[in-house]
């Protein structure tokens, strides 16, 4: 039988229980066999993200507990269709439904990437919705790309938990709300976000 499997890239700096949630809510929703986190080396407009492997082990310490999580590291420094998702295929397979997990924020700019058709084509879409992100919103942009049928929207559960809420809560010395014990462990470990 074809395995479903997901594909969560991003920058998980720091991956937190919004990010655990949607995985978990994309799992269920999109009926997956087993999900990837795909955090990126050098994440686009984040010149000042963490080193990949401090965010590597971040995500390694999150996904302990789950057994149908792992991480996928691919040796291109971003994210692009053309590139990242061959290098995916060669761990996944050619015969497994690939279904990419994006925040609606994300979505929303879906439209503007090179190359999307090709993603699009090879790929269903599970989107999580951000704050003030509307379910139709969210079809209204991408229903010229992606068949209904292709197109899992979920609403998140922590949905305003964000790492930049939680990098400067960090740095104030106060509660980062969203922050996965674990992770906040290996922060404190690391001296990371001071």
């Amino acid at each position: 039988m074809n395995r479903r499997i997901g594909i969560y890239p991003g920058t998980f700096d720091p991956v937190h229980v919004g990010h655990m949630a949607f995985a978990l809510q994309a799992m269920k929703t999109a009926k997956l066999d087993f999900l990837y986190f795909l955090p990126e080396r050098s994440p686009r407009r984040k010149n000042h993200a963490s080193h990949y492997g401090h965010r590597f082990a971040m995500l390694r310490r999150a996904i302990r507990p789950h057994g149908k999580l792992g991480i996928i590291d691919v040796p291109t420094k971003q994210f692009t269709v053309l590139k990242t998702i061959p290098e995916i295929r060669k761990r996944t397979g050619n015969d497994a439904t690939l279904v990419f997990l994006v925040g609606s924020d994300v979505a929303m700019y879906l439209p503007t990437w090179d190359n999307v058709q090709v993603l699009t084509h090879q790929a269903e879409l599970c989107v999580g919705l951000r704050e003030k992100t509307t379910s139709s919103m969210v079809r209204n942009v991408l229903s010229p790309l992606v068949p209904e049928k292709r197109l899992y929207i979920v609403r998140a559960f922590a949905a305003d938990v964000s790492s930049s809420k939680i990098r400067s809560a960090i740095r104030a010395g106060g509660l980062a709300y969203g922050l996965l014990r674990s992770v906040y462990s290996y922060a404190r470990q690391e001296w990371l976000y001071l």
